[in-house]
């Protein structure tokens, strides 16, 4: 009896199943690795960590899409996009170190500015005259000295050679035109004498009236101050309420740096009505 595959008369069907395929299907995706022909339907691109992606397939034949290992066919056109790596960034906490950094340069900051404020409202007050003489009654006045804008005290030498009289001399004679110029536009109420060598001024007696009109000056001034501390507290507190939206300090360590600060700006505050209720006081001693 004849074995039963290599009869002539083989069914078509048993052959289509145990022999080869003349006309196998192409490959449609080409995997890393892998040898397979692509079609020019199909364009493949591989990047640098070996990830797959095709951008066109335009046949509307039924294709395979490769889905998390998976195989789905579909009838319609097909587009694999880039799988792309997801990538975190590190983010690194701040050591307690840099926070301490951090604070203290805020506390320095608002110290020295507070400082500063102090030391102008010192010099303002200075500059408004009393009875008696005082070279920082100058500090204010800027001459101009060879086309620059200079401070008179750089450039002469001021003193008091008596309780109601200044006496400036300059350390460049040929400025003394440009000296008696700054000091009568200074509205200072001084009338300089210039008699080549030096200038000389008088101080004049205040009257009762001039005396209530520079005290208002001087309550003017001092609220400038009193605003200028307040603003530099504020500022400070946004610096802190920053690091707390950072994360960096906690709300009740918000809480005790702020009670630290209104305790600074309390102090300042205090040097500030020293200094003012000290320049009140000379202008309304007789």
């Amino acid at each position: 009896m004849a074995a039963p595959f290599s009869s002539p008369t083989t069914p078509p069907r048993l052959r289509s199943i145990f022999q080869p395929n003349p006309n196998p299907p192409q490959a449609l995706l080409s995997l890393p690795g892998s040898f397979h022909r692509v079609p020019h339907r199909a364009k493949v691109c591989y990047d640098s960590i070996g990830a797959t992606s095709v951008s066109l397939w335009s046949s509307s034949a039924n294709y395979s899409s490769v889905r998390n290992g998976s195989t789905k066919l579909s009838g319609k056109p097909v587009a694999v996009k880039r799988l792309l790596q997801n990538r975190r960034g590190v983010v690194r906490n701040a050591t307690i170190e840099e926070i301490e950094a951090e604070k203290s340069l805020i506390e320095d900051d608002a110290k020295g500015r507070m400082e500063k404020t102090i030391d102008t409202m010192r010099t303002n007050f200075n500059s408004v005259r009393t009875g008696r003489a005082n070279p920082s009654m100058l500090d204010k006045i800027e001459v101009e000295y060879y086309g620059t804008p200079v401070s008179l005290k750089s450039i002469a030498q001021i003193s008091t050679p008596d309780a109601s009289s200044l006496l400036v001399q300059p350390y460049d004679k040929s400025s003394l035109k440009a000296i008696e110029k700054a000091i009568v536009s200074s509205n200072l109420g001084l009338t300089p004498n210039n008699d080549g060598e030096v200038i000389r001024m008088s101080i004049p007696q205040l009257t009762s009236e001039r005396r209530k009109e520079l005290s208002k000056m001087v309550a003017k001034l001092a609220e400038e101050g009193k605003v200028a501390l307040r603003n530099i507290r504020r500022d400070a507190l946004r610096a802190y309420e920053k690091l707390e939206k950072e994360k960096k300090l906690s709300e009740d360590n918000v809480k005790d740096l702020s009670s630290d600060l209104q305790k600074l700006t309390d102090e300042y505050m205090k040097k500030l009505d020293t200094i003012f209720k000290q320049k009140e006081k000379e202008l309304l001693k007789v």
